[in-house]
C-alpha cells in the first residue's frame, strides 16, 4: 500500500543549479524574468544564485545584482548557496538573501577531495563551525545534505552504512548543541539511485531519525528520476529538490556537457503530483511557461516533458480548449 503525503514542497533550484552548469553567462535580466516567472507559479522557494568566486565560476559573478534587480513576490524564499565563509559573508552583506543554514556531508572521498579539498572526516569537522556560527548568528539551520549518498563515479558503490553514519554523526552533533534536528536530505548527486534503493535507504535514516523531515535532491541523468521520486512518495516524503526544465546536473557525473538530463524537473514531478492527486500549491500552467522560458534563454531543447507536450488540462476542457491551445504560439 502507497502512503502518498497529502502535500509536498518544491524547492526549484534551476536559476541557479542550471545556469552554473552552462558553459557562457546569461544575461541578469533575462535571469531575473525566470526568476519571477517561477515565483508568479507558487513555488515556495527558489535558490537564486550562488556566492562563490567569479573567478571559479563567472556565471555566478553577479548573483549580488541580480538578488537587487528579482522582484520579490511575498510567499516566496529567495535563497542562495555558500561554500565558505567568504561566500556566506556576501550572502549576509545582501539584505534581500533568505538565509537557510545548511550543512553537508559526503559519504565518498574522491569527491570529498574533489569538491572540497578535504576527506570526508575533515568536511563533518568543518560543518560544526558551520552548526556554531548559525546558532550564534540566530540562523535557523534548516537541512542537512547526504550528498552521493546512493552512489559515487569517483568512489564507487556506497554502502547504506556510510549514510547512516553521517545522519547518526548530525544526531549527535545537534544534540550536544541543544540544536533540533534540520531535514535530513539524502542526494543521488550522480544518479545512482533506484526506487528499491529509495526506500531502502528513506527507511534507514527514518530509523535514526523518526522525527525528522526526509528530503531528496535527485537527479534524473539515468532516467529513472520520476519513478525515484514515486518510490518516495509512496514512502510519505514531501520534501524535493527540483530544477525547471531538468537545468542542471553534476560536473562529475561522467557525461559530457549537455549530454544527459540534470536534476529532477520541477514541472514534470509537479504534473505527477496534480495527477496523483497531491497537492503542491503550484499553477502548472504558469510553470509550463516558466520552464518554456528557460528553453529560450538557453538557446536549445531542454529535457523537460510537460513543458513540450502541455499538460491534461486543455484535453479534460473539451475541443474547444483544444483549439485554443492549438493557435497559441
Amino acid at each position: 500500500m502507497s502512503d502518498f503525503p497529502t502535500s509536498v514542497e518544491f524547492h526549484e533550484e534551476g536559476p541557479r543549479e542550471g545556469f552554473q552548469m552552462e558553459q557562457q553567462t546569461y544575461l541578469l535580466a533575462d535571469r531575473a524574468a525566470l526568476i519571477d516567472a517561477l515565483a508568479a507559479s507558487g513555488l515556495k522557494q527558489i535558490q537564486v544564485a550562488s556566492f562563490v568566486s567569479p573567478r571559479a565560476v563567472p556565471q555566478m559573478a553577479d548573483t549580488a545584482e541580480l538578488f537587487a534587480t528579482i522582484v520579490k513576490r511575498p510567499g516566496t524564499r529567495y535563497t542562495a548557496l555558500w561554500l565558505n565563509d567568504n561566500g556566506f559573508d556576501r550572502a549576509r552583506a545582501c539584505d534581500l538573501v533568505d538565509l537557510d543554514g545548511k550543512l553537508m556531508f559526503y559519504t565518498t572521498e574522491p569527491f570529498s577531495q574533489r569538491n572540497n579539498n578535504c576527506s570526508v572526516a575533515e568536511m563533518r569537522e568543518r560543518q560544526l563551525g558551520w552548526l556554531d556560527r548559525y546558532v550564534a548568528l540566530g540562523i535557523p539551520v534548516e537541512k542537512a545534505y547526504v550528498i552521493t549518498a546512493f552512489g559515487c563515479n569517483l568512489g564507487g558503490a556506497v554502502p547504506l552504512s556510510m549514510v547512516t553514519d553521517q545522519v547518526r554523526w548530525l544526531v549527535d552533533a545537534c544534540a550536544d548543541r541543544g540544536v533540533a534536528l534540520p531535514a535530513v536530505y539524502l542526494a543521488d548527486t550522480m544518479g545512482w539511485a533506484n526506487p528499491e534503493e529509495i526506500k531502502r535507504r528513506i527507511g534507514a535514516v527514518r530509523e535514526i531519525v523518526p522525527d525528522a523531515s526526509i528530503g531528496l535532491h535527485l537527479h534524473d541523468t539515468r532516467g529513472v528520476g520520476g519513478a525515484n521520486v514515486y518510490a518516495a512518495l509512496q514512502m510519505g516524503v514531501r520534501l524535493f529538490d527540483s530544477s525547471v526544465a531538468g537545468l542542471g546536473g553534476c560536473p562529475f557525473a561522467g557525461h559530457a556537457h549537455g549530454g544527459a538530463a540534470g536534476n529532477i524537473c520541477t514541472e514534470d514531478m509537479v504534473f505527477m503530483c496534480q495527477e496523483l492527486g497531491i497537492e503542491t500549491g503550484i499553477d502548472l500552467e504558469l510553470l509550463i511557461e516558466a520552464a518554456r522560458l528557460a528553453e529560450r534563454i538557453i538557446g536549445r531543447i531542454l529535457s523537460g516533458h510537460v513543458m513540450h507536450s502541455g499538460s491534461l488540462k486543455a484535453f479534460r476542457a473539451g475541443p474547444q480548449m483544444q483549439e485554443v491551445c492549438k493557435a497559441a504560439p
